[in-house]
């Protein structure tokens, strides 16, 4: 087997190196190869830098759109198996070890990680029972970290382009689908948990979401421009 693990970057100088120093101790723990693969969305800082130095394989797609560059990554990855994480996150060194086991096994179509903040908060906590309500409304739990194989990753014509966020969510009800037509589940790595940055809290605050309610309701329906420019593409003003 052969990861290839995809991380979209607007402007990520300040995260990018402890995402991709997670990655490389990830891979010391597993047998199989890894390509790592970020997507240079608009950058004007140092990502393209530090990515180099890092050895990984560069793709450039300029698009306010999560989904497609995704899929510009993914379109160039030559791995078995494909894994999808944002560049202010770091994986547990258990993942890819985590992964190659649940996959070789031939129960799984894919799956997803548990995600931990890397601090927390009164505000913080209820927005995430927030947010899980709406990922219960929208088929799961799970989000930040998406794995499956390459081939069933094609097969499902990859993130849907047509959606300008919650484009995971999205993802990982349809790989569920498939996995059912084909006798297979999806997978929860309880016990590789991702660690996630608390940037949009620092910034907007840790009670944005229970002072904006309606927020999270036009971010899950996919198609709100607005809301995907104001707490996504746009967040930094760049």
């Amino acid at each position: 087997m052969r990861f290839s693990i995809v991380i979209p970057a607007h402007n990520e100088e300040d995260f990018l190196p402890s995402c991709l120093d997670a990655i490389e101790a990830a891979a010391a723990r597993c047998q199989a190869g890894v390509e790592t693969i970020v997507v240079l969305n608009r950058c004007t800082d140092r990502t393209e830098e530090i990515a180099g130095a890092h050895r990984c394989r560069i793709v450039r797609e300029d698009a306010r759109n999560l989904a497609r560059i995704r899929n510009a990554g993914a379109a160039t990855a030559t791995g078995e198996i494909l894994v999808t994480v944002d560049a202010d996150s770091r994986m547990s060194p258990r993942t890819l070890f985590a992964i190659e086991r649940k996959l070789a096994s031939g129960r799984f179509i894919g799956g997803a990680t548990i995600v931990r903040f890397e601090r927390l908060s009164l505000g913080i906590c209820l927005s995430c029972l927030a947010i899980l309500f709406h990922l219960l409304r929208h088929g799961g739990l799970t989000y930040g970290l998406f794995f499956c194989r390459k081939e069933d990753f094609d097969a499902l014509g990859g993130f849907d382009e047509s959606l300008v966020t919650v484009e995971d969510v999205d993802f990982r009800k349809r790989l569920v689908a498939r996995g059912r037509a084909r006798r297979k589940r999806f997978a929860t790595l309880w016990t590789a948990p991702l660690t996630t940055s608390c940037r949009k809290f620092d910034l907007f605050g840790d009670w944005f979401f229970l002072k904006n309610p309606g927020f999270l309701k036009r971010s899950f329906s996919g198609r709100d421009r607005q809301a995907g420019d104001e707490f996504w593409y746009d967040v930094r003003g760049k």
